[in-house]
């Protein structure tokens, strides 16, 4: 049996895919540029005119934990509530949604912003225990949203293909409910923040809502307990809730988890103050600087927001830079490089070193330019100690439509600048890149023709209508039992045009390979399984379909720890995950917080639209015979 920490072992010291006609298929943001409210529609909301490179890049403030709430744990107690927030100096104040940390030591002062969340720092294997309270508005935000899904509007409720009948996704009586998932985290089912176990400001509960230690918690509140036995990494939590997760997150809802090893101080990496995350999104503003949510009528946002602000700049030392980016969007994939003026370097780009990916730390690649996807994190050593005083580095997007790879929506350059404008503050004794001692990640294990291989194939029975995993809807109970311990590879067939990340809660795994398949062939006689009655035996045969050799992973994704996967268009992105494990021992001692078997967990598509549409389904780990 492998445990998540024994994936790596201490050792020594961006790939591109082929472009495919532009996008014709997807869910909810999917549409044609003319005439169903695309990009070039006049009625769509767009940002004003903004100065950039004007605002200071803030930095989220770390909450402060209670160690006394729960002995052997650290505690924080985070609320989710409406606040205000500038996007811009250019522009009015919002509304946003957030999460806020009470302050152990001042109760009087919380921690946080207003839009997204304080991070959590936490550390290796001591464990976590989070009150997450609701006092959110009952009106969404976005009510328009709200109602266009509750109306059976095709591009936003689930209509799941034949012979399933759609089911509203949140109750009549609820406009707003959520839930917390801690995305990347080894956690027990009931801590999990799965869709189902949302709760709404006024204590409604969906059907699988569940508490740690339920006399601590009220109708709106739900404890949960993390075990943070994982690598050193960056987790981060969003919210999760059923039906409504894009416009939650959209809203605000969204922070870091940072486990952290004290071995890591052994590396030399930068820290404190050169240790800066890059929280980024994409969002549309209406005039009065208020957000706008377009995605009903467009594929992506149009202005590129980082830790909550609009084009911002961040002064930095001629030095390293550990830069921490996670690509929380809802939809858009991003393609950053660091683009520096022509007279300072032979080439237009600042190289960079990844050092870490979703599930930690990785051998050290240098880099150009990178491909990230919704929900996928980069750890990355950025060197400015060449650029001379008063140098200005751009981090830009290129080739990276949305959605991805050939979509039409709004177009993003620049995301923000570095400021080479703050005096040493004394001389920098992190290690090079190139003499990093990294722990390595164990390579794949062996699979072999009897390792166990299961299929998910993205299907869309209509375009611009839901797309559903196996043609089947999220409503439906687990299918897919998977036995304690046992390892397999997850194919994600892929036959439409776009690109979709894929995420797997509870697990870290590493991609296999991919290969290139005939998508029209293959969807065709899926759809004649469907027609015909799902009979087994008439399932497509997948290698009858493929049309190439296996590909293997994309040099960022190679001996890396992920929990997201792009998966490309006309292609089947094989994983291999090495150990279907759940934590079982309790956490904080706190009666029913280790894992119980059955134990159903979920995995979707981390396009968050995608997601809401039904690209999601539960899979249950049983226990072995043995």
């Amino acid at each position: 049996m492998i445990g998540r920490r024994q994936f790596l072992a201490v050792g020594a010291a961006g790939g591109a895919v082929g472009l495919v006609p532009p996008a014709v298929g997807g869910a909810r943001a999917e549409t044609a540029a003319v005439g169903m409210g695309g990009a070039t529609d006049d009625t769509v909301p767009r940002t004003p005119p903004l100065a950039k490179f004007v605002d200071a890049l803030p930095v989220p403030l770390t909450a402060v934990p209670d160690p006394t709430v729960y002995p052997g744990a650290d505690y924080y107690d985070i609320t989710m509530r409406e606040g205000i927030w500038r996007f811009h100096r250019d522009l009015g104040p919002a509304k946003v949604w957030g999460y806020w940390a009470e302050n152990p030591d001042d109760r009087h002062k919380l921690i946080g912003m207003g839009y997204l969340g304080p991070t959590l720092d936490v550390t290796v294997d001591h464990p976590t225990v989070v009150k997450w309270r609701n006092e959110l508005p009952t009106e969404h935000l976005f009510p328009a949203v709200i109602d266009a899904i509750r109306s059976g509007n095709p591009q936003l409720t689930p209509t799941p293909p034949p012979p399933y009948q759609p089911v509203q996704p949140f109750p009549a009586d609820v406009d707003v409910w959520n839930v917390v998932h801690q995305h990347g985290g080894y956690t027990p089912p009931q801590s999990d923040g799965m869709p189902k176990q949302s709760y709404s400001p006024k204590g409604v509960h969906a059907e699988s809502y569940s508490t740690l230690d339920p006399e601590r918690a009220k109708p709106n509140e739900a404890i949960y307990g993390y075990t943070n036995h994982d690598a050193s990494c960056m987790l981060w939590y969003h919210d999760h809730a059923m039906g409504m997760t894009s416009i939650n997150v959209y809203a605000g809802l969204a922070g870091l988890y940072v486990i952290r090893d004290p071995a890591d101080e052994r590396l030399g990496l930068p820290q404190g103050e050169f240790e800066i995350p890059l929280v980024i999104q994409d969002r549309t503003f209406n005039d009065d600087g208020t957000l706008a949510y377009t995605m009903m009528d467009q594929q992506g946002e149009d202005t590129p927001v980082v830790n909550g602000k609009a084009y911002p700049f961040l002064a930095v030392e001629q030095r390293r830079y550990r830069l921490r980016v996670l690509n929380a969007s809802n939809e858009r994939f991003w393609r950053l490089q660091f683009v520096t003026p022509t007279d300072v370097l032979p080439q237009p780009t600042l190289p960079f070193w990844l050092i870490g990916t979703d599930g930690g730390f990785r051998k050290p690649l240098q880099m150009l330019n990178f491909l990230i996807s919704p929900a996928e994190r980069y750890d990355l050593i950025v060197d400015f100690s060449q650029m001379p005083m008063g140098t200005k580095i751009q981090l830009t997007n290129y080739n990276a439509p949305v959605h991805f790879p050939g979509g039409n929506g709004p177009e993003i350059r620049e995301v923000m600048e570095f400021q080479v404008i703050k005096p040493r503050s004394g001389v920098d004794r992190t290690t090079p890149p190139t003499r990093l001692r990294l722990p390595d990640v164990v390579p794949p294990v062996e699979v072999t023709p009897r390792t166990r291989r299961r299929q998910w194939v993205v299907y869309q029975q209509e375009l611009f209508h839901t797309m559903t995993f196996n043609a089947m809807p999220f409503e439906e109970p687990s299918q897919d039992f998977i036995e304690n311990g046992a390892t397999e590879v997850w194919e994600y067939v892929n036959p439409n045009h776009d690109a979709h990340p894929m995420h797997v809660h509870l697990i870290n795994f590493q991609v296999l390979n991919r290969q290139p398949i005939d998508a029209v062939a293959y969807q065709a006689q899926y759809e004649k399984w469907i027609d015909g009655g799902r009979r087994p035996e008439d399932l497509p045969v997948l290698e009858s379909y493929l049309t190439g050799p296996p590909c293997p992973p994309d040099p960022d994704e190679t001996a890396s720890n992920k929990d997201t996967v792009r998966a490309y268009p006309e292609q089947v992105t094989r994983i291999v995950i090495p150990d279907f494990t759940p934590p079982t021992d309790l956490t904080a001692s706190i009666p029913g917080s280790g894992t119980e078997f059955p134990a159903t967990y979920v995995h979707h598509c981390h396009i968050l639209e995608h997601e809401d549409d039904d690209l999601m389904r539960p899979w249950t780990i049983v226990e072995g015979d043995g």
